[in-house]
């Protein structure tokens, strides 16, 4: 239900809808939603200062009661943050 309502809330956000993907996994201390889209839509998805970001976790927050929930955004091209770097380009 969480990873629904979030793909609902993002693909109203973005220029292209057809690539936003919400994945659930289960981690040791709650769950996680990943969402993945456009490169060209990452910054509508985060927003000024990720002031969009922080809402939409807040919204998922809300929804998910007492569940732990992280939000992830990333962008298609690209896969999870690794470290404090980020991926590394080269």
């Amino acid at each position: 239900m969480l990873a629904d309502a979030l793909e609902h809330l993002v693909r109203g956000i973005v220029t292209h809808p057809d690539d936003v993907v919400v994945s659930d996994k289960d981690l040791r201390r709650g769950r996680m939603l990943e969402v993945r889209v456009n490169p060209e839509d990452i910054g509508k998805v985060i927003g000024r200062s990720g002031r969009t970001a922080t809402a939409l976790r807040t919204v998922v927050g809300a929804l998910a009661g007492r569940d732990q929930v992280r939000v992830d955004f990333v962008d298609v091209d690209k896969g999870p943050r690794r470290g404090p770097g980020g991926p590394r380009r080269g």
